[in-house]
């Protein structure tokens, strides 16, 4: 299946922001289909791991929509909170997403642990799991990180998720804070974009 050039591709995911930035990274000449256009809802993650999670998602769209699909899994693990939110990163900001919500909560769980942790570097790194299925086949499913730390507030209004509160290593600005296009050059899903471009 994956020996022929791809021409047509689903991306498995509900999430605007992921979606934005999926689409950035693919090559021009493969036709775009988000879930939105089948009207689809999520499955239920219940993996393990970002991997598993990402398994799930592509072929369950896949099996949906009969195309190919390429989905992700993707959160953030802080080393001082025993690698929470992790694969919960999502749910964190309760069943609407809402993330100032999860940051709150990511700031409220680092108080709890250690109230002058914004005297400390508290490191953290983003994961993505990128897997690509047809139907029930998996084709591939890649990892990719970048390691960081926890700002002390909230700063910047781009990106999505925990963007505004993740500085990755040698930088001094957040996610948030840059523009899209230097962050998609760098983040998690860009390394894991790299190790799975091979198979479209």
């Amino acid at each position: 299946m994956h020996k022929q050039k791809i021409n047509k591709l689903l991306i498995g995911t509900n999430n605007k922001g992921k979606l934005r930035e999926i689409k950035s990274l693919l090559p021009k000449k493969i036709k775009i289909y988000s879930t939105s256009t089948f009207n689809l809802g999520s499955p239920v993650e219940n993996g393990k791991t970002f991997k598993e999670n990402s398994l799930i998602k592509s072929k369950y769209f896949s099996k949906k929509t009969g195309l190919l699909c390429l989905a992700d899994d993707s959160g953030l693990e802080i080393d001082f909170l025993n690698k929470s939110p992790g694969i919960y990163s999502a749910r964190w900001g309760g069943k609407h997403g809402d993330f100032s919500k999860a940051i709150r909560r990511v700031y409220r769980e680092l108080s709890k642990k250690d109230k002058n942790w914004k005297n400390k570097k508290i490191k953290a790194r983003f994961i993505c799991a990128l897997s690509i299925s047809f139907l029930n086949k998996k084709i591939a499913c890649v990892i990719g990180k970048v390691e960081g730390h926890i700002s002390d507030k909230p700063r910047g209004k781009n990106g999505f998720g925990y963007d505004p509160i993740f500085i990755p290593l040698r930088k001094r600005k957040t996610f948030g804070e840059m523009k899209p296009s230097q962050k998609y050059k760098m983040d998690h899903r860009y390394q894991a974009f790299k190790k799975i471009r091979k198979f479209l």
